[in-house]
């Protein structure tokens, strides 16, 4: 059975900078970051291009509502998948052992949210515009559905901030020699087993000794 762990240790990451986050001895998946460093920087502007698309459906009167936004959805929705995809394949590689690896993947994390929740509130703008054929007292106007899309596209213009940001500092990094060498390094350090601690002697028999 696992040891409570103290609550100064699970309050330690709070204040430490977070470069080695897996506990040393763990294999990382090597994976190849100057291919990942070209599919972040690809992310910003197919979001750059869908909340555009959001904000053209949103001005019109929405009058097919399934036709005109059901394939922004699909959109948002596979580029959630995709982006979600590749933030699982950075955790289990060598990134997070990186200098600031770790935040940057948890800022990706964040922002693969704010993709899933664009696809989701283009869905909802899709049934907010249907519910008159559902409900007798249902909005008969696009007002809801309009808010629902410019919701969406706030939330994937911010996603795309932080994909150009961690993508830049990515690329960055990689083209440094020196934030290479020491990267390396880091990752080393990870990936090096941890030193096995002596058991301690129980002080009852430790007592007895001094007696």
């Amino acid at each position: 059975m696992t040891e409570p762990v103290p609550a100064q240790q699970r309050t330690d990451h709070l204040t430490l900078p977070r470069t080695a986050p897996r506990p040393p001895g763990v294999v990382l998946h090597t994976v190849d970051l100057t291919e990942h460093t070209r599919l972040l920087g690809e992310v910003a502007p197919v979001l750059k291009e869908l909340s555009v698309e959001a904000a053209r459906i949103r001005e019109g009167e929405i009058a097919k509502p399934v036709r005109e936004i059901a394939p922004l959805s699909l959109r948002v929705h596979e580029l959630a998948m995709k982006c979600t995809r590749q933030v699982h394949d950075l955790s289990v590689s060598q990134y997070p052992a990186m200098k600031d690896g770790a935040d940057n993947l948890a800022l990706l994390a964040g922002a693969c949210s704010q993709i899933s929740l664009a696809a989701t509130l283009c869905n909802l703008a899709i049934h907010h515009r249907t519910e008159i054929l559902l409900y007798e007292d249902a909005d008969p106007t696009p007002a809801t559905s309009r808010d629902q899309l410019r919701r969406a596209g706030v939330e994937m213009q911010q996603a795309a901030t932080t994909y150009r940001a961690v993508a830049r500092r990515l690329s960055r990094r990689l083209a440094s020699f020196s934030a290479r060498a020491e990267d390396r390094q880091l990752i080393a350090e990870a990936q090096r087993p941890s030193p096995q601690k002596a058991p301690s002697t129980p002080p009852v028999l430790a007592a007895r000794r001094r007696v």
